[in-house]
């Protein structure tokens, strides 16, 4: 298992560890930084939009409901937590560390 990730099984989701960069050409996965999955985000980081862009990104990479898509930590930073919650995609689909 990766560093970026856990499974919370008794919650049924998986906790991601993130670092986003916004204002970026493209969303995209793009490696990992300090423990964390690297997401580049195309949004700027203006009203909230980074967050929103980087829910739906990771809502259709899980095939869930955006609801299910949950910002535990860093709202106002690059460093996040989020919780996916209810979806058969693994993590490691994201990125396949080496």
């Amino acid at each position: 298992m990766a560093a970026w990730y856990r499974r919370d099984d008794k919650r049924g989701c998986v906790v991601l560890t993130l670092h986003i960069q916004p204002g970026a050409r493209a969303t995209q996965v793009a490696g990992t930084h300090a423990g964390a999955l690297k997401i580049q985000v195309r949004a700027a980081p203006v009203e909230g939009a980074a967050n929103t862009a980087l829910a739906k990104f990771l809502a259709k990479a899980f095939q869930v409901p955006l609801m299910q898509v949950v910002l535990k930590q860093g709202a106002h930073s690059r460093h996040k937590i989020v919780e996916i919650h209810g979806s058969a995609i693994a993590p490691e689909t994201l990125w396949m560390s080496e």
